[in-house]
């Protein structure tokens, strides 16, 4: 699942015009192995994490609690990510978008890549294991293992139901903060994952429009390469209007006053309005400004909801 429109990597690690010394120069191949990780897509995973747990506590939680969790959460994330770009270094390579990506280019050997993914992983757990509980660190790794079996390993390359599917993985980061925080999950965390799970379509499929060829030239069949662009748009506003019912539905779940949902509305009309737009003028440029929306979306959701909290617990 991919949050933005260039490559991760800078063009710096593309293969020509590069000798095999710059290549291995510890600081570009130091920035190769965080360009594994996806840093793009784990900060708008983290960005659903703290407000979750903000939800939580009522109140701003312990600052340690704070960093332990994002700590875990980003080295359960970047693990998972990393396995993801090596299962798809194939198909890295026939994307223009992604041709800039450290094992596409060579600049980071496979099984070296492997190796730093699993390691990630393991610390993932020790860390939310130890310093939150045991149920955080089995929702990190759960949400990883589906990214990576469920999602890279097989829809991705087999089904139209791909991302819809697959994007339960980058739901399950609101479960983790909650659980960290509470150390059980409840219908109100529950909630926050149907609407990051329903958010992910919309989301995803307004890239892939503008990305059409890049899918088309890999065999990967989202939903954009293998339906009428009709259907695709159709769908996108079915998401897009379930997912504002869901924010709304979090009111009274959540226990949550007019700052979220008079945000949540708003933001929700825009985001209804937006899909409607693109699919009355379906141009690849709309599709990345609706791209673009859908993460502030994100952002601005998720910030009204930790300002209502707090504002409403005297914080």
């Amino acid at each position: 699942m991919s949050v933005g429109s260039r490559p991760l990597v800078p063009s710096r690690f593309a293969p020509s015009g590069l000798g095999h010394a710059t290549r291995r120069n510890p600081r570009t191949v130091l920035g190769g192995y965080i360009a594994l990780t996806k840093p793009r897509i784990i900060e708008l995973l983290l960005i659903t994490t703290i407000p979750t747990m903000v939800l939580a506590a009522n109140g701003w939680p312990s600052t340690r609690l704070v960093a332990i969790t994002l700590v875990g959460g980003t080295l359960a994330a970047g693990g998972a990510n990393a396995i993801n770009m090596y299962v798809d270094r194939d198909i890295d390579k026939l994307m223009v978008r992604t041709q800039g990506r450290p094992l596409a280019t060579g600049l980071i050997e496979p099984r070296n890549a492997l190796v730093f993914a699993c390691a990630l992983q393991v610390a993932a757990f020790a860390v939310l294991w130890s310093g939150a509980n045991l149920l955080s660190a089995c929702l990190a790794l759960s949400a990883a293992l589906f990214y990576v079996f469920v999602y890279t390993l097989w829809l991705k390359r087999t089904s139209r139901q791909n991302i819809v599917i697959g994007g339960a993985a980058g739901a399950v980061p609101v479960l983790v903060g909650w659980a960290a925080v509470q150390n059980n999950v409840t219908w109100a965390p529950i909630l926050l994952f149907v609407v990051m799970f329903l958010w992910t379509p919309p989301h995803f499929w307004a890239l892939a429009i503008r990305h059409i060829d890049d899918y088309r030239a890999a065999d990967v069949p989202m939903l954009p390469v293998v339906a009428p662009l009709s259907v695709v748009l159709r769908q996108m506003l079915i998401y897009t209007v379930l997912m504002v019912i869901s924010t709304i539905m979090l009111l009274p779940v959540g226990h949550l006053g007019p700052i979220y949902g008079i945000g949540a509305g708003i933001l929700g009309a825009l985001f209804i309005g937006g899909t409607y737009a693109l699919s009355r003028d379906p141009e690849p440029q709309k599709a990345m400004r609706l791209f673009g929306y859908s993460i502030s979306y994100v952002t601005l959701l998720f910030g009204v909801l930790t300002l209502d909290v707090l504002v409403r617990h005297g914080f």
